[in-house]
């Protein structure tokens, strides 16, 4: 097969302790799913379903430097457990889920926040203040042979070594198994989907020069700095 040019390398995430990189497909996001969090977003957690929206694969940064995006004053962090799929489908289970998933890591849902408010006041799609370049600062992968199916642990965001984001990965209003079946109903998802599982309260504006130091228990750390 001939291309009128040659085609973009695949984006893809390393995997801790081997060689291999897994190959990414997609980033699906979740919004809302900390309670505190859909409440200082001005939002009822008690009353919505879950819903998602995409960044793209090749968004992702893996060398620890976040560049500050143009036309945005107030450009926001959200910590979040990621989870890698080795294998997909449609209106999956979620008693099934575990079997489907490879591996998990740490992101970064970076946000040009004032760009998102805006397009929600129009009605219009939020890809202007999610899906811009560099937004998904990510760590590498840890395969679930090495550390199982994380349903609790704490998940924190430190900005210049102060807490800024302090939670618990149990206090997802949707966990990860029906968190996917429920995504599942509305996309075919495929072997190399990523899915950002949203964020704990607390989110809040960066600048140049800021360090954030993201954690998941039992997933290590994801150190980025805005440049």
């Amino acid at each position: 097969m001939s291309y009128v040019f040659p085609p973009a390398p695949t984006p893809s995430v390393p995997v801790v302790g081997t060689e291999a990189q897994f190959p990414v497909h997609r980033i699906y996001c979740v919004g809302r799913n900390y309670a505190e969090h859909a409440r200082e977003m001005g939002h009822d957690p008690d009353r919505e379903p879950p819903f998602f929206f995409q960044k793209n694969p090749d968004n992702i940064v893996l060398d620890g430097h976040f560049p500050f995006p143009p036309l945005s004053t107030d450009v926001q962090f959200e910590v979040e457990l990621v989870v890698a799929l080795r294998s997909g489908g449609t209106n999956i289970s979620a008693a099934s889920v575990d079997d489907l998933v490879f591996g998990y890591g740490i992101g970064l849902d970076m946000t040009r926040r004032d760009l998102q408010g805006a397009a929600k006041k129009l009605g219009r799609p939020w890809e202007t203040g999610k899906a811009f370049e560099a937004s998904a600062p990510m760590s590498p992968l840890w395969a679930t042979a090495v550390v199982g199916h994380p349903r609790s642990g704490a998940i924190s965001l430190d900005v210049n070594g102060v807490r800024r984001q302090s939670g618990d990965l149990s206090q997802m209003i949707w966990d990860v198994p029906h968190l996917i079946a429920n995504l599942s109903s509305l996309f075919e998802l495929r072997a190399g989907d990523l899915v950002m599982t949203g964020t704990p309260a607390g989110v809040g504006a960066v600048a140049r020069g800021d360090r954030m130091l993201g954690r998941v228990e039992g997933l290590g750390e994801l150190a980025v700095e805005v440049v």
